[in-house]
Order: C-alpha cells, then sequence, then structure tokens
C-alpha cells in the first residue's frame, strides 16, 4: 500500500463525489421523478441511494470494525437504506446529503491507519473470494458510486443533457485543435 493509502483513497472519493454533485445539480428538479425504464429507481432515488450507500462500509469498517462479515445482517441494514429512497426530498436536501455523507466518508477514509486498511475480512461460508482487505472493499463504495453516476450520466442524455464531464473533454479537445491550428 506504498503507493495508495489513506490520502489517496479519500482524494479519489471526493473527486468521484463532486462529480456526481454536479450531475445532481444540472439535473433540473422537474426531472427528479424521471425514470428511465420500469423497475428502476427515479433521479432522485439514485442519488438518495448513492447519498447513502457508504453508510453500509461505515457500519463494517469503521463502527462494528468487523474482521469477518458472519453473522452480519445485510438485508436489516440495507432495508431501512433503500426505504429512505423511497421519502421525497427536494432537489436541495438531495444535494445537501450527497455533500455531508460524502464528506463524512472522506474523512474517515483519511483518517484510516495502512495497517487498518490492510486488514482482512471474512466472508460467509462459500462466498469467492472468502476474503478481502479492508481497502479493496472500502473502494468498492467508490466504484459503486461510479457505477450509478454512469447511469446518471446516460440519464442526463435521454434529458438532453450533455454530461459535464463530456463537455469537459470536448473543450479540452477544442482547445488542443485550435492550438495546433496556430502553430
Amino acid at each position: 500500500m506504498t503507493y495508495y493509502g489513506s490520502k489517496e483513497l479519500a482524494d479519489s472519493f471526493r473527486t468521484v463525489r463532486k462529480n456526481t454533485i454536479v450531475i445532481a445539480e444540472e439535473i433540473p428538479e422537474q426531472h427528479y421523478g424521471f425514470r428511465a425504464a420500469p423497475e428502476t429507481r427515479t433521479v432522485a432515488q439514485t442519488l438518495l441511494h448513492i447519498a447513502s450507500a457508504p453508510r453500509l462500509a461505515e457500519q463494517i469498517h469503521f463502527i462494528e470494525r468487523r474482521t469477518t462479515l458472519d453473522g452480519f445482517d445485510f438485508f436489516g441494514f440495507m432495508g431501512p437504506l433503500i426505504a429512505e429512497e423511497q421519502v421525497a426530498r427536494s432537489k436541495a436536501e438531495i444535494v445537501g446529503m450527497l455533500r455531508a455523507n460524502g464528506d463524512k466518508f472522506a474523512q474517515l477514509l483519511e483518517g484510516s491507519s495502512e495497517d487498518f486498511l490492510s486488514q482482512r475480512i471474512t466472508y460467509p461460508q462459500g462466498m469467492t473470494p472468502p476474503s478481502k482487505s479492508r481497502f479493496e472493499m472500502l473502494l468498492s463504495a467508490k466504484e459503486h458510486e461510479m457505477h450509478h453516476r454512469g447511469q446518471l450520466m446516460l440519464v442526463e442524455r435521454l434529458l438532453g443533457i450533455v454530461p459535464h464531464l463530456t463537455r469537459d473533454m470536448q473543450a479540452r479537445i477544442a482547445a488542443m485543435q485550435a492550438s495546433k491550428a496556430g502553430a
């Protein structure tokens, strides 16, 4: 873990959350009820899911400091979080939750020691792999958010919004082309 420790983990999570917040801010509130397909989350539900999902990692790693997932009631823990996704909230409330929960989780990541991150967590019998490091498990919180953020970027396209990361790349390409043409 010499090259990627708690500071880098926290920084990368902050970057992912910052980009999620930009998307949340760019989608107009009147589209927060938009659902890309039946049986999928709305924009608001997806953002609430993203906001609350790191609480699972927080519970396992920072509150209970588990070394095994044997006996952890995943469905009992996730049930109330999923129920929270159904509660109607304003865009401002959702963006506020994304900021507050993201800041809290990033601070927990940043304060993690290398020893803590290297600890192995045993999975219940029959799961593959049989264990993972805390580092890998905590990194998955960022990966999970990126998965859902990709969904939101597709929703932006469906709503006629060009995602900010695409606009940024287009601007860099245009600047490079302009610089090359002027040379």
